[in-house]
């Protein structure tokens, strides 16, 4: 069983700035262009180029307006597809960094991917990087990413990073079909050393919708999971909003000496992933737990396309409108897309209802991809609102 630190500091985290008026994240998909196919892709990625990518000129102006955010800086991440189908993306580091951004890159597993690459990326200015990892193993991630070869070189290229002096984020895509990857998958992060590991918790859209998405007591099951690597792997969610509810939870039932088991109605699942990593003999917390970071879908998070469209989210497809026609700060803070998701009295059913919205909100995206209203219930979520027994301790926790 593995053993854990008392929390210290925040349970969870906000952001020093207001979200609402400068986003901690601007993630821009710089093409969708990508040699992979796999099986998850948002995106639907193409061999090809679109032609109505924004171009380098127009890229620059964009990064422009991230700056004119203010300071500090969104964090500007240049995704795809694969952004090494970009010609000019060195360039477009280099005048990213010269705007004063801290710039980050999410290159595919592909052949483009190598230390010669990666070189190029350091001398332009990029400090982080991140790398998608689903499975422990060349049969389970090259499964997934349907080409042969994604993870050998996809973990050389963690390993040329890491011993370059990048700072690596390793990002895990959660569904029926890789979920019980997760104990070698944690082993492997340890093993190599991260920044961060992402646990992604799939949004059934693009070529992700027949994956296999967890049920909702299979999620609850992971995130307790996850909670519990915290004092041993770096480990966040991504379209995971409720692991800071969890975190919550978990942080009042340890003050109280409660079985998290039994209260939070851990399955099968939970004791599975809890008894596979157990044999690792971690024992003792080797770091501080990392609080999870309050920010979602259009609150501390913005996504431009590879056309100019901006939206809340990757995973959230409804445009607020476009930085060719309109300064991105501008839609961030003022369009009626982004202001209504930033308010949690509009959002509905057991989110609606939860005492946990205003730090948890659920996923915006996910309630979009499945009920077409993006102020809907989260159906990854399995809690039942006011059902946790110490709100008072939860409340003292939110006030703090």
């Amino acid at each position: 069983m593995m053993r854990h630190m008392r929390p210290h500091g925040p349970v969870v985290r906000t952001v020093r700035h207001d979200p609402a008026d400068r986003p901690l994240l601007v993630i821009w998909e710089a093409t969708r262009a990508c040699a992979l196919s796999c099986v998850h892709c948002r995106a639907e990625a193409q061999p090809r180029r679109d032609p109505r990518e924004l171009d380098t000129e127009e890229a620059t102006e964009l990064m422009r307006q991230v700056a004119s955010f203010g300071r500090p800086s969104p964090i500007f991440v240049i995704t795809g597809g694969d952004c090494f189908e970009r010609e000019d993306l060195d360039e477009l580091v280099r005048r990213g960094r010269g705007l004063g951004l801290a710039v980050a890159v999410s290159p595919s597993g592909t052949a483009k991917l190598d230390r010669a690459a990666l070189v190029r990326l350091q001398e332009a200015g990029v400090t982080a990087m991140s790398l998608s990892l689903d499975g422990a193993t060349a049969q389970v991630h090259d499964g997934f990413r349907r080409v042969p070869g994604t993870f050998d070189r996809t973990v050389q290229a963690w390993a040329t990073a890491r011993e370059l002096g990048m700072k690596v984020q390793v990002n895990s895509t959660m569904s029926s079909r890789t979920v019980h990857e997760l104990p070698d998958l944690a082993a492997l992060v340890r093993e190599y050393g991260a920044m961060t590991w992402s646990a992604f918790m799939l949004v059934p859209m693009g070529r992700g919708v027949d994956l296999g998405a967890l049920s909702a007591q299979q999620c609850e099951d992971v995130m307790n999971y996850l909670y519990d690597l915290g004092p041993h792997v770096p480990v966040k969610t991504t379209e995971g909003h409720h692991f800071r509810r969890v975190a919550l939870q978990r942080a009042v039932l340890e003050e109280r000496g409660a079985d998290h088991v039994e209260v939070m109605g851990l399955g099968e699942l939970y004791a599975e992933l809890t008894e596979r990593t157990a044999v690792f003999g971690w024992g003792d917390a080797v770091r501080a737990r990392r609080p999870p970071v309050n920010v979602n879908a259009g609150y501390g998070f913005v996504f431009v396309s590879h056309v100019g469209t901006v939206h809340p989210s990757g995973f959230l497809p409804v445009s607020a409108g476009d930085v060719r026609e309109q300064p991105l700060p501008e839609i961030y803070r003022s369009s009626e897309l982004f202001t209504g998701l930033r308010d949690t009295s509009l959002l509905t059913g057991r989110c609606g209802t939860c005492e946990f919205a205003r730090v948890c909100g659920g996923s915006r995206s996910r309630a979009y991809a499945t009920s077409g209203d993006p102020h809907a219930s989260d159906p990854l979520c399995a809690y039942e609102p006011g059902s946790f027994p110490y709100a008072e301790d939860v409340a003292a926790l939110l006030a703090s």
